[in-house]
């Protein structure tokens, strides 16, 4: 049971593998991480513990939006939402003009938050050549798009 809000910010790289343990968990990509992109997650933390986490890989003016989790006791709690917004104000920090992800779950969630289901071929050529994009994710995932500016 949680008393206050987690408190959402970066990942300190020393708890890297508590993260890629609650992505394999959840049953997403983690084959190309390693502890030197632990910069690229934002992470929601309930005391000592790792609530929630979402990263954003950076290609040029556009990011990959991935690896959002939210622990299942504090789903529904607007963790998620949270999370997403953090990455969205972080990306817009970084000068970020659209955010791309690829969902197989959580379409009508991003839909909710102002994303837009594209074709795959319609992201920026730099998202597509990420890992993620070209062989981690499966064909069958939707590829949505969010403009920040």
């Amino acid at each position: 049971m949680r008393h206050a809000a987690p408190v959402i910010g970066p990942l300190e790289p020393a708890r890297f593998e508590e993260v890629r343990a609650l992505l394999r968990h959840a049953g997403l990509p983690v084959g190309d991480l390693n502890a030197a992109r632990a910069a690229d997650f934002i992470v929601a933390c309930d005391g000592a513990r790792i609530a929630g986490v979402v990263a954003l890989e950076r290609h040029g003016d556009a990011a990959l939006l991935r690896s959002l989790v939210v622990v299942p006791d504090d789903c529904r709690h607007g963790l998620g939402s949270a999370l997403v917004a953090a990455a969205e104000q972080r990306a817009r920090e970084l000068g970020i003009a659209q955010l791309v992800l690829l969902t197989q779950t959580a379409e009508a969630f991003f839909a909710r938050r102002g994303y837009d289901k594209i074709a795959r071929t319609s992201a920026p050529a730099a998202v597509q050549s990420s890992h993620e994009f070209a062989s981690l994710c499966p064909a069958s995932a939707v590829c949505m798009r969010k403009d920040l500016t």
